[in-house]
């Protein structure tokens, strides 16, 4: 994922879209393996674009798709991919129609909400309209959280059904620092299962949650008793 904003790096806004893109991943069994957050400086975005595009499968960007001078996504898209910045037919008579049944006038500011590479698809947007769009493997949405929510939904049915991850939890009374050798065997040993540990204080001492990830219900079932079994033969040392 790629958001975009100055806003974001200077900490004015609180970004609620890698969350939502994480969760949404997650339940489609899709892996999210990496995010970015870039100012709004086109040739910036172009490059680091180039970079995510032809390392993974699909890129989702977020930002930078308004009626504002600093909207400048679609142009640093276009740019990463060697293409003209068109008025997208389809998008233009969209929120024409718009603006003409609330009675406003589709001002050439509003009129950059329809700008996209030539060639790019649109992506629906139910909550207010102006479309995203999608070039190649890059799927391009607002910023604004609602937005990108309805936005996402929608390209939802144009990626492959990935395999579900299941997930287990397991408390430990143990601290990270008691458990990381053995915890790192157990890892070792089960290379098809991802084991996360998350620290806990609960009152003057550590404890720790260990979160057992696979797509291979087998696999997890295997791990997991690996675990309780480790934990077991601390209990009794």
């Amino acid at each position: 994922m790629l958001a975009i904003g100055d806003e974001i790096l200077s900490g004015r806004t609180k970004d609620k879209n890698i969350a939502h893109l994480a969760d949404v991943m997650t339940m489609a069994g899709i892996d999210l393996k990496e995010v970015r957050i870039v100012g709004d400086e086109p040739a910036f975005i172009a490059d680091t674009l180039n970079t995510l595009r032809r390392q993974y499968d699909f890129v989702f960007t977020s930002g930078g798709i308004g009626p504002t001078h600093d909207d400048v996504t679609a142009e640093a898209v276009a740019a990463a991919f060697s293409l003209p910045l068109i008025e997208h037919p389809e998008a233009v008579e969209r929120l024409a129609e718009m603006y003409q049944r609330r009675e406003l006038p589709f001002t050439e500011a509003r009129r950059r909400m329809t700008r996209t590479p030539d060639g790019a698809t649109l992506v629906d947007n139910p909550v207010s309209t102006a479309p995203g769009f999608r070039i190649d493997n890059v799927f391009v949405f607002a910023g604004v959280p609602s937005v990108f929510q309805a936005m996402l939904a929608n390209a939802l049915k144009e990626l492959p059904a990935g395999q579900q991850i299941a997930s287990e939890a397991i408390e430990c009374p143990y601290g990270e620092g008691d458990i990381g050798d053995p915890l790192a065997a157990v890892q070792k040993a089960h290379p098809g299962v991802s084991i996360g540990s998350y620290p806990r204080m609960e009152g003057e001492r550590f404890t720790t949650q260990l979160v057992l990830r696979s797509r291979d219900p087998e696999k997890l079932a295997a791990a997991r008793q690996a675990v309780e079994a480790m934990l077991a033969g601390m209990a009794a040392a």
